[in-house]
């Protein structure tokens, strides 16, 4: 299944069309990435993990492309452990996650002067099978009014945002032992009701909903699929996708795409193939990313991209719900941005390690390429498009500003070095105001480019 380079069926335009809620100023939260007068307003937001959207856009227009230890920082924080989570915001402050004394922690940083608010301690760590995992690689997700975090010891916890916990629990205790041969990355999903996680290993696999106020079960769906050894084990995370009005929740792993009822759970379409050969080792890192109906699928350890149209695919149509196919191209562990009917990937195996392409939606047609500096350092964190510019992280804290996007050739345009050049720094820039906020491996950065 699916040999060919690049296989193309059309669709509509009008299927790319999604909410642009993301980044700074007065934005609301809803349950599918959209905006709703019911919810959480804050002065700044970015709820989860590649932002509202999940499509890992800021929006504004004016970001920093040149910055320094010297020039440019308006401060910096040691952190006091370890960890790899991307800072989540709401209101004034952002949290973030670390192990440091055998502890779990969420810590609350004040935007403004990078000082600690409250920090709270929220089960045992258990990190650092990989080195560059840790117990705390999952990102939080925030309301506005609560933060929710999880961790790779199964511990999941709600804490107001005075630092006030309202309520634990521990999945492993509940359904069953972690069974990854690596550090946990999948990042809690917030619905309008819930915290969805994914888990997806060799031992229990599922997908499961927990109520968002009183840490209740709402759901849990089995998701143990046909997948060998380490393929089986995915460190994706959920995304939320609308299929003809209703909400659901989009799972890859496990050498599957599968569809759920964000009411229930139920599965309600299911796509398999990603690997054919039954390879072994395809555990999946690079989570896919979702515009309106149609979902890209990174896979094969980089390899391959599959776009699917999601609507077909609940309506039973199996492979032919395959938009396009590639197996020239593709993102092992940085997940692409997306916006304007244009898919940004960051290339990071051996043969293609710095190349940032620009793909077309629609077709899968690459519209340009930029390769960046050679060099021995890899890319874990995933892409952010701020402004006009598409920001890379390279793993030594490095960032490349590649743009202007809206040029027929963009260029990189800028490299930017920290003082912390420490393997490895795996989360991802968040855009703050005109800002951004920078976790490398031992500090947290705010960077705005201004002279002090």
């Amino acid at each position: 299944m699916r040999k060919l380079s690049l296989i193309c069926r059309s669709f509509t335009a009008a299927s790319l069309t999604a909410a642009s809620l993301v980044g700074s100023g007065f934005a609301a939260f809803g349950p599918m990435g959209s905006a709703s007068p019911t919810t959480c307003v804050a002065e700044e937001l970015w709820p989860q993990w590649r932002g509202a959207d999940q499509n890992g856009v800021a929006s504004g227009d004016h970001f920093p492309t040149q910055w320094s230890e010297s020039q440019g920082v308006d401060w910096k924080v040691k952190l006091p452990g370890s960890g790899g989570s991307t800072p989540v915001i709401a209101g004034s402050h952002a949290y973030l996650t670390y192990g440091d004394k055998d502890k779990n922690h969420l810590v609350a940083i004040d935007l403004k002067s990078g000082k600690t608010s409250w920090s709270v301690q929220l089960g045992t760590d258990r990190g650092n099978k990989h080195r560059k995992g840790s117990g705390s690689n999952p990102s939080a997700v925030t309301d506005g009014k609560h933060v929710y975090a999880y961790f790779r010891s199964g511990d999941l916890a709600c804490v107001d945002t005075d630092g006030n916990v309202k309520w634990e629990l521990n999945l492993q205790e509940k359904y069953g032992e972690d069974t990854l041969w690596w550090d946990l990355g999948t990042s809690p999903l917030l619905t309008d009701n819930a915290i969805v996680i994914a888990v997806m290993q060799s031992g229990p696999s599922y997908v499961v909903a927990i109520d968002k106020t009183s840490g209740d079960e709402l759901w849990r769906t089995e998701r143990m699929l046909d997948a060998p050894e380490e393929a089986a084990q995915s460190y994706a995370t959920p995304l939320n996708v609308s299929v003809d009005g209703e909400p659901m929740i989009a799972v890859m792993g496990a050498d599957h795409l599968t569809l759920h009822n964000a009411k229930d759970g139920k599965q309600v379409g299911i796509l398999g193939g990603f690997n054919p050969d039954g390879e072994k080792f395809f555990r999946s890192i690079s989570s896919p990313v979702a515009v309106g109906e149609i979902i890209v699928c990174p896979y094969a350890r980089g390899a391959t991209l599959t776009t699917v149209n999601m609507k077909m695919l609940v309506a039973g149509k199996g492979d032919e719900a395959i938009i396009w196919f590639r197996d020239d191209l593709g993102s092992d562990v940085p997940t692409p941005a997306a916006q304007n009917g244009n898919l940004y990937l960051v290339g990071d195996g051996k043969a293609n390690r710095g190349q940032i392409s620009c793909l077309d939606i629609e077709t899968g047609k690459a519209k340009w390429q930029v390769q960046l500096p050679k060099s021995r350092q890899g890319y874990s964190s995933s892409p952010l498009i701020a402004g006009n510019h598409l920001y890379v992280t390279q793993e030594d804290g490095v960032i490349f500003v590649v743009g202007p996007l809206d040029a027929e050739n963009p260029a990189l345009v800028a490299t930017n070095e920290l003082a912390d050049n420490e393997p490895f720094t795996v989360a991802s820039p968040v855009p703050v105001g005109d800002s951004l906020l920078i976790r490398t491996h031992d500090y947290l950065y705010r960077v705005s480019g201004k002279e002090k």
